[in-house]
C-alpha cells in the first residue's frame, strides 16, 4: 500500500513540479482561443448565408411583384392563366437575372428569325438525351410587359405552320392541365418542363393569382 501511495505522489509531483503545470493551462489556453475564433469565423459566414438567402428571397418577391399585374392582365383578356405566365417567366429568365431578361428584357427565350431587333446568345438546348449549348438569336423587347403580351399573344395565335399549337393552353382551367399542354404542344424541349413548371407555382403560391376580381 505504502509503494502505491509513493507512485502517485511522484505522478502527482511530475505534472505541478517544474512548471508542468504552466504549461498545461499555456496549452488549455491556446485551444480556447482557437475553439473562440472557430466559432467567431463560423458565425460570420452564417450571418453572411443567411444575408445572401434574404437577398435572394427579396430579389424573387420582387421579380413576382413586378411581373404579376401584366400576367393578370393578359389573363383577363386572353385566358392564360397567370400562374402559368410567371412560372414561365420565372424558369426561362432565372427570376429575370438571365442576360436576355436582364438586358433584353425577353422573359421567355422567345427566338427570333429576323436580324433586326434581335440578339445572338448562347442557350441550351435538350437533344438526344443530353443538354447541348447553341447559339440562337432571340428576339429583344422594350419591356418585360412588352415581352409578357408577346408571350400571350403567341398561346393565342400559335406558330406560323400551327395556329392552334396552344389551344389547349388557353382552354385549361387550372395550371397542372396548361402546364401538360404545354409540354405537349412542344414549347420547351425539357423532357421535365410540365413537372417544374408546377413545382414553382406550388412553391411560390403562384395560383393566387388566377383569382381575378
Amino acid at each position: 500500500m505504502a509503494r502505491k501511495r509513493k507512485r502517485r505522489k511522484k505522478w502527482t509531483n511530475f505534472l505541478f513540479k517544474r512548471g508542468h503545470i504552466r504549461w498545461l493551462n499555456l496549452v488549455v489556453l491556446i485551444l480556447i482561443i482557437a475553439l473562440a475564433g472557430y466559432s467567431v469565423d463560423q458565425l460570420h459566414q452564417l450571418r453572411e448565408r443567411q444575408q445572401i438567402v434574404h437577398r435572394q428571397a427579396n430579389a424573387k418577391k420582387l421579380f413576382i411583384k413586378q411581373i404579376a399585374p401584366e400576367s393578370q392582365t393578359m389573363m383577363k383578356e386572353h385566358n392564360v392563366l397567370a400562374s402559368i405566365t410567371m412560372a414561365q417567366a420565372i424558369l426561362e429568365s432565372d427570376w429575370g437575372s438571365s442576360t436576355l431578361a436582364a438586358k433584353y428584357y425577353n422573359l421567355f427565350g422567345v427566338k427570333s428569325s429576323s436580324t433586326t431587333n434581335s440578339q445572338v446568345l448562347n442557350t441550351k438546348e435538350y437533344e438526344n438525351g443530353s443538354w447541348i449549348v447553341i447559339h440562337g438569336r432571340f428576339q429583344v423587347y422594350s419591356s418585360w410587359s412588352a415581352s409578357i403580351q408577346a408571350h400571350t399573344m403567341l398561346m393565342v395565335n400559335g406558330t406560323t405552320d400551327d395556329q392552334a399549337k396552344y389551344a389547349n393552353v388557353i382552354k385549361a382551367t387550372n395550371y397542372t392541365d396548361a402546364a401538360k399542354a404545354l409540354q405537349e404542344a412542344g414549347y420547351a424541349t425539357d423532357p421535365n418542363y410540365a413537372s417544374k413548371l408546377i413545382k414553382v407555382i406550388q412553391t411560390y403560391h403562384l395560383n393566387k393569382y388566377d383569382q381575378v376580381n
